[in-house]
């Protein structure tokens, strides 16, 4: 079997991570090359790897913890894709995740470089989000995230440029723009970190453990699954566009800010996803958008907010009690994350 090059894809909640990663799969997919993604969070029951299977992706996952602090479940999840036999693995840490260098990459150089090539770590900066975490009154919580998982990336990208943001200047940063919806520049971004000669994991940062463990738990996390049968058949789209609109509504009304709101609805005759990374926000939409009504549906809700769980366990609760049929909840997940404890942290480069 081919020994795979493993590329980690980190950035931002919201930085658009997902989407990059499943455009350039198919890209590489239509060059004949056999691709894999492995998803993470903090939780169960997760919408991108919902939606990258539906897509057609082999996707494993790595829940209840990041990479660092599941790297065991992060190997055996990569070593079950082999059977695959995948040229190309990419990984998906947590948005709210850094020290990746320290505690994914330099472990794996050390300990499987037999199994894996491993490509630079990359990091997809958002730009509108990127300019409000650098401005001088950013959340200090996630500003100092934001700005950790920059210094330790050996590729910065900035994404959505199809939007036409404007790019903030991030000091000591040289950043490529892609965008996933266009393919700009998502051809030279794959040639950069899939090169042989690329470096990976060049760099190391000092991390406050105490801080981060505090930024990542300034967030309230919501993993919700659902069973639904409705009253009348209604397309996927018509589940998940009424359902982000009533959980903004209610976010914004409560001065809660959204982070990371993503939807998933899977039929019989198609699925989408449906996400929106802040308050307001016009949703991205993925999926099957023609899809026709059906009456049977499965749900999954990812929610990232500023708030505790218990003011977002009500708010979710009355979005879903207004969906036209009767539900049945597979699971439903709130939380603070824990602290991280990672596996391995290596203080040297390998």
């Amino acid at each position: 079997m081919t020994r795979p090059r493993l590329a980690l894809g980190g950035g931002f909640l919201g930085a658009g991570k997902t989407t990059l990663l499943l455009a350039a799969a198919a890209r590489l997919q239509t060059a004949g090359r056999r691709v894999a993604i492995i998803t993470n969070d903090q939780g169960g029951e997760l919408v991108d790897t919902r939606f990258l299977r539906a897509s057609g992706l082999n996707a494993g996952e790595v829940t209840g913890g990041c990479f660092c602090c599941r790297f065991s479940d992060f190997i055996r999840s990569a070593e079950q894709l082999l059977s695959f036999d995948p040229e190309v693995i990419f990984a998906e840490p947590v948005g709210s995740c850094t020290d990746l260098s320290a505690t994914i990459l330099q472990p794996l150089k050390k300990f499987y470089g037999g199994c894996f090539l491993l490509a630079p770590l990359t990091v997809l900066v958002e730009p509108r989000r990127a300019a409000g975490l650098l401005a001088p009154d950013a959340d200090p919580h996630f500003s100092y995230l934001f700005r950790k998982q920059l210094a330790e990336a050996d590729v910065v990208l900035y994404s959505k440029v199809d939007r036409g943001i404007d790019f903030p200047s991030i000091p000591g940063v040289t950043a490529r723009a892609v965008s996933a919806l266009t393919g700009h520049g998502v051809g030279e971004w794959l040639d950069n970190v899939l090169n042989d000669g690329a470096t990976a994991g060049a760099r190391l940062i000092e991390v406050d453990y105490a801080r981060y463990a505090e930024a990542e738990a300034a967030l309230g996390w919501l993993n919700w699954q659902a069973d639904v049968r409705l009253a009348r058949p209604l397309t996927p789209a018509a589940i998940a566009g009424p359902l982000i609109e009533r959980l903004d509504r209610a976010l914004t009304d409560g001065g809660i800010s959204i982070a990371h709101l993503k939807v998933f609805v899977q039929s019989g005759t198609g699925y989408l996803k449906a996400g929106v990374c802040a308050n307001g926000e016009e949703p991205s939409v993925d999926g099957t958008l023609d899809a026709p009504p059906a009456s049977r549906h499965e749900l999954v809700l990812n929610l990232r907010a500023g708030a505790s769980p218990e003011r977002l366990d009500p708010m979710a609760q009355e979005a879903f009690a207004a969906i036209p049929g009767r539900l049945r909840f597979l699971h439903r997940q709130s939380f603070r994350p824990s602290p991280p404890l990672p596996e391995h942290r290596f203080s040297e480069i390998v």
